[in-house]
């Protein structure tokens, strides 16, 4: 076995958020911060604060957003695309620690909505999906359907309300996804997951590193 291969088994996972540097060196599975990857990607993890369904943090300050290394290449992709039309990703939430995943499953305990995590088929839990929404160029929130966390049927997939400056930006939004190789949740407008989500473990809980 290699010095570095060696170096990197002694490294358990509550530790990731020391190697998330984004370059050749990263493996597809391994955690990256989007921040490390494009810093023109808007951050805004709700779970963070305590502007979401749970109606308190449920992350500590500071926490990164972390998602693996290949489904960071595919928000770079998308990132581009919105770039050259004047816009940008804002993400909502990224990688989701298992006991965070818990709490909301108590609060909703509606599948439609979040993944009973008994049932191990968490995206966020993997690591492979992000809640995104639009912003201008200058980093502003633009007309969406909904707020994140809205769990009605305004919040579906395919927009049904009747304001065309809304339905613009959605489409843009799941152009731009699409473009990065995402697929959308049908009761979610802002939910977007990588396509081989499978083949990633669940992380139970990654100890954020937080500045």
């Amino acid at each position: 076995m290699s010095v570095r291969r060696f170096a990197r088994s002694l490294l358990l996972p509550a530790f990731l958020f020391s190697r998330l540097a984004f370059g050749k060196e990263n493996e597809p599975n391994e955690f990256v911060d989007i921040k490390s990857v494009d810093k023109t990607i808007v951050i805004d993890l709700r779970y963070a604060s305590s502007n979401n369904v749970a109606r308190r943090p449920l992350y500590p300050p500071g926490t990164p957003a972390l998602v693996r290394a290949s489904v960071a290449k595919r928000l770079v992709i998308a990132q581009e695309y919105l770039r050259k039309k004047g816009y940008g990703l804002k993400i909502w939430d990224a990688y989701r620690p298992q006991s965070a995943q818990e709490h909301l499953w108590r609060i909703m305990q509606n599948r439609s909505f979040v993944a009973d995590p008994k049932e191990g088929r968490g995206m966020h839990v993997r690591g492979a999906a992000v809640d995104a929404t639009l912003v201008d160029a200058e980093g502003r929130d633009v007309p969406m359907p909904t707020d994140f966390d809205s769990f009605t049927e305004a919040a579906l997939l395919e927009y049904k309300g009747r304001d065309p400056i809304v339905r613009a930006n959605l489409k843009l939004l799941q152009k731009a996804m699409a473009h990065g190789g995402f697929y959308g949740l049908r009761t979610e407008w802002w939910h977007f997951c990588a396509p081989d989500w499978k083949e990633f473990t669940p992380e139970p809980d990654l100890k954020f590193a937080t500045q």
